[in-house]
């Protein structure tokens, strides 16, 4: 069974969307947008208010690293 993730596993979200949309920079992304992903995915167990621009902050730039 894959791990389930919560907003502090920065680097393993970061995989998991690197995974889901291989075709984004992630430079690019809007929060807004980086929040909706987050939540959807498959093992993503966490409440959606716990997110902060500090969180999201943290897997764009884990997620920046994975892609290059």
């Amino acid at each position: 069974m894959p791990q389930t993730l919560q907003w502090t596993d920065s680097l393993n979200i970061a995989i998991a969307l690197l995974e889901a949309h291989p075709e984004v920079d992630p430079r690019y992304i809007r929060f807004t947008d980086l929040h909706q992903w987050v939540q959807a995915l498959p093992n993503f167990r966490d409440d959606p208010k716990r997110s902060s621009e500090k969180i999201l902050e943290a897997i764009q730039m884990a997620w920046i690293g994975e892609a290059d």
